[in-house]
């Protein structure tokens, strides 16, 4: 199994009975832990009703019912499911809601809901470090280039002030030997 899950996606790995995937997608996967389940709901738990919707979406919004209300009648949670003209898409919605917050509310910090936020600001932070630190290292090229070219003046002003230094001790010594010649 291991073998099928490292194989790269070519026809030797095909023949052997592994599913073609991309190497990435299986790396990533072994080293990302799996998610916990989605909560179960059976129909005996819950009270269904179907609701006339109201706000944008007009007149055939407020005129059917597609709007789904879901009550768990152990807990006695209400979830409301409105977000499209589809009974059958706002029951699915529903009922997902409806098992993340009693998955929340069951498990807390290892729920799914709240391994996905977690997992997400983590990204956002590794995000975020990875910009600072590319800032930084232009900032820091940046600053080492005026240095560079700091010194290089510095060090151009020293050329021509140790020059000048030189031609007023020539021109000195020139003005003393006229001097010593009279």
């Amino acid at each position: 199994m291991l073998g099928c899950l490292l194989a790269r996606t070519s026809r030797s790995a095909i023949r052997d009975g592994c599913q073609a995937r991309s190497t990435f997608h299986v790396l990533a996967s072994l080293n990302e832990k799996a998610l916990p389940p989605r909560r179960k709901i059976t129909d005996d738990e819950i009270e269904e009703a179907f609701l006339k919707g109201s706000g944008p979406g007009g007149q055939k919004i407020n005129k059917t019912s597609s709007a789904v209300q879901l009550k768990h009648i152990p807990t006695g949670i209400v979830v409301k499911s409105q977000h499209t003209r589809s009974r059958e898409q706002n029951r699915k919605y529903a009922r997902q809601l409806l098992g993340e917050k009693l998955d929340e509310m069951e498990n807390g910090d290892m729920s799914r809901t709240a391994i996905k936020n977690e997992r997400a600001s983590q990204k956002k932070a590794r995000a975020k470090k990875k910009s600072r630190q590319k800032y930084r290292k232009l900032d820091e090229e940046k600053a080492k280039l005026q240095d560079g070219e700091a010194k290089s003046e510095v060090d151009h002003e020293s050329e021509q002030d140790g020059q000048s230094m030189l031609e007023e001790q020539a021109s000195d010594e020139r003005i003393q030997e006229t001097r010593q010649d009279r």
